[in-house]
Order: C-alpha cells, then sequence, then structure tokens
C-alpha cells in the first residue's frame, strides 16, 4: 500500500478539527448576516468579535481593532498596496519592495507602476535575502510605502524585518508592509518593536479555510477602499462578511498560536532531517532554502535535482502517495521558471528541476523518512529514463 504524505502545507494546510467545528456550528446556527439588526445578526456579529479578538492575540496582541478581514492574503495585500499608495500619494509616489515577492504583492507593484508610481524592485543575496543597506539606499524622502514579505514562499528564507522597520522607525512619511502568510504560526511576529504598519496574514495556511485572511493596519494608518458599497470593516472593505470563514480562522489562530513553539522546534528538526537524507542518498542535488541557523523558517525545502524536469518529478512523486509542488501554487500550473529562483542565480538546470516540500505540525518522522526513499528513487528512475 503507497503512503498518502502531504508535503504542500505552504499552498495550504488541512484545517485543525476545531476550526471545521467552529465553521459548521455558525452556518448551522449562528447563520445570521452580521449586518442585521435582529438577534441573529447580532450573534453572528459577537462571534466576528471573538475571532477578531483571538486572532489579535495570537498576532502577539495588537488591537483587535487594528485588525481588518479579507478574503485571504491576495486581497490584503492588494489593499495595503493600492490603499497606501493612494491614500498617500500627495505625500509622494515611490515604494519599494522586492524582486522575490510573492505574485500578489509583486503584480500590484507592477501594476502601480503602470499607474504612474516609480516603483524600485531590490535584488537579494544568494540565500534570497534582501539586503538592510540596499532598502537604506533606495530609500528616498518621497518613499511612501517598503513592502516586505517576512518569510518566503518558495525558499523558506526569513528577511530582515525587524532591522529594516529600525530604519524606517523616523522615516514618518513612509509605511512599512509585511506580507506574513508564510510566517503567522511558525515564527515569532513582533510587530510592534519592528515597527510595522501594515501586515498580511491568511487562514488556510495556519490550519484554517481558504478565502479569509486579514490585514493589520496600525492605529493612525488609513487606506483608501478596493470595494465600495455596505461600508463594513470600518467602511475600507465593503462586503457581508464570510462569518463561519471569520470563526474557523479564530480557532485556527489560537490552535496555532498555542503549539508554535513545539511544533515549529519539531519542524526544524524534520526539515534538517529531510535535508541531510536528500543530500546522503542523491548526487547533484543542490538545497536552495538557506542552511545556516536563524535564516529559514522551519516549514520549507527548496530544493533542486539536475536532469528532472520539476512538474515530471512532483506527478511522479504523486504517484509513490507523496505530495510536493513546483513552487508558488498560485502560479505552479504556468511552465515559466520560478522568479524567485531567478533572481538568486541559479543556472537553468537547477531552476528546472526544483521543487519544493513543506511540513506542518502534524508531519512524523516515519513520513520524512519514507519521502526521502521515495525521492532517491523517483530522481533516479527519472535521470535513467532522460539518459535514455
Amino acid at each position: 500500500m503507497k503512503p498518502d504524505i502531504y508535503l504542500d502545507n505552504s499552498a495550504t494546510t488541512k484545517p485543525y478539527p476545531e476550526a471545521v467545528e467552529a465553521m459548521v456550528e455558525m452556518l448551522q446556527t449562528h447563520y445570521g448576516n452580521p449586518s442585521s439588526l435582529h438577534r441573529k445578526g447580532l450573534q453572528a456579529e459577537r462571534e466576528i468579535d471573538k475571532a477578531r479578538d483571538r486572532i489579535a492575540k495570537a498576532l502577539g496582541g495588537v488591537k483587535k481593532t487594528e485588525l481588518l478581514f479579507t478574503s485571504g492574503g491576495t486581497e490584503a495585500n492588494n489593499l495595503a498596496l493600492f490603499g497606501a499608495a493612494y491614500k498617500y500619494q500627495s505625500r509622494g509616489k515611490h515604494i519599494i519592495t522586492t524582486q522575490i515577492e510573492h505574485a500578489c504583492v509583486f503584480e500590484a507593484a507592477e501594476e502601480l507602476q503602470q499607474r504612474g508610481y516609480d516603483v524600485t524592485f531590490l535584488p537579494v543575496d544568494e540565500n534570497g535575502i534582501v539586503r538592510v543597506e540596499d532598502v537604506k539606499n533606495a530609500w528616498r524622502d518621497d518613499t511612501i510605502l517598503v513592502s516586505i514579505m517576512y518569510v518566503n514562499n518558495e525558499t523558506g528564507a526569513i528577511q530582515p524585518i525587524q532591522k529594516i522597520g529600525a530604519f524606517l522607525k523616523d522615516k514618518r512619511k513612509t509605511l512599512f508592509h509585511v506580507d506574513a502568510v508564510q510566517a503567522f504560526g511558525k515564527i515569532p511576529l513582533k510587530i510592534k518593536e519592528s515597527n510595522i504598519d501594515l501586515l498580511t496574514v491568511s487562514s488556510h495556511k495556519i490550519h484554517g479555510p481558504k478565502g479569509v485572511g486579514a490585514l493589520y493596519i496600525r492605529d493612525g494608518v488609513q487606506l483608501s477602499p478596493l470595494f465600495y458599497g455596505g461600508g463594513q470593516e470600518r467602511n475600507i472593505r465593503s462586503g457581508t462578511e464570510n462569518v463561519a470563514g471569520i470563526v474557523g480562522f479564530g480557532a485556527a489562530a489560537e490552535q496555532s498560536q498555542r503549539e508554535m513553539r513545539e511544533a515549529s522546534a519539531r519542524m526544524a528538526q524534520l526539515r534538517d532531517q529531510l535535508i541531510e537524507g536528500l543530500t546522503a542518498n542523491l548526487e547533484d542535488i543542490r538545497i536552495n532554502t538557506p542552511t545556516q541557523p536563524g535564516l529559514a523558517a522551519p516549514h520549507i525545502v527548496n530544493a533542486s535535482f539536475p536532469g528532472v524536469r520539476g512538474e515530471v518529478l512532483v506527478h511522479a512523486l504523486e504517484t509513490e502517495g507523496v505530495f510536493v509542488s513546483t513552487g508558488s501554487a498560485c502560479s505552479s500550473k504556468d511552465k515559466i521558471y520560478s522568479r524567485v529562483l531567478q533572481v538568486t542565480g541559479l543556472p537553468e538546470p537547477e531552476l528546472e528541476g526544483a521543487i519544493r516540500f513543506s511540513l506542518s505540525s502534524a508531519t512524523t518522522e516515519e513520513e520524512i523518512q519514507t519521502t526521502v526513499a521515495v525521492v532517491q528513487k523517483t530522481v533516479a528512475d527519472l535521470r535513467l529514463l532522460s539518459r535514455r
């Protein structure tokens, strides 16, 4: 019997039972529209408020009034970029971001460039980490926004958010936005200490439901809305709230925060075992995730297997019961090389043969051992076929 090993948790996670139970209760019992004035509407509104409080505490104790719910990380990131750019364009039109951002930030920045904004896309070093000095050199008096992700979704590289925030602390005209979708629930988020003004998180990356996310907006920061209508979420994000999704998100956030320290330590140990197993049992392999202590999140391993096409390897592993991806799930169906890996300087064979393993708190040591054995055999078979 073939295994069923899910190692694509950076794309999405299996929901916690607590999150599912909370959602079912909302769908069956507290199904009122939170904008309605009657009892069922007020009950739904109270449940949203409870979830907002749970997520605020999981984010390190920010005010619940600083959280705004969205349909997910993509919407939250777009709201941060477009909302800030439009609201503060009288201060300037310069934006700083990096070449390794998730597509929903990178392409939003490209669109703002088309609309007359001046965008600086910073490079990264060989570990896929932006240099603080480059941020300092790129900053100008008319810089209104710096947007840099906390953890890269393809390589797991942790960006120097606290150091960048320290530099921006006295730059009062510049807002600091952080995409923390891959960091939330994996590493401690020091929002206030890092002088972060806007921060994005997503439910389905922390064992909550899909279709819901949140944007932290520091008190005093204003954004131009993307949607207009009913005035929900402080008139910034109109539209009837996804009550069940929000409540499930709250349950997942609380659970992930409760187990984060232990789960992250265990994932880091399994990540290192996976890297050690792959490099010890396979020739001609490159680990694209930083291996130095403290430079990578505990749950992501990106590896290249030259001589094998990444998408072919993904499907071959699937037939053996191991589920991985070629990179960002939002673009992994496109037959193009990873932009993130390209900017770190990888040669074409390593770009072509790159895949991503991503762990969760439920991943076991036995699954890692089995994965190493399956990858070893599958890569060897595919390389043999390619040479015929």
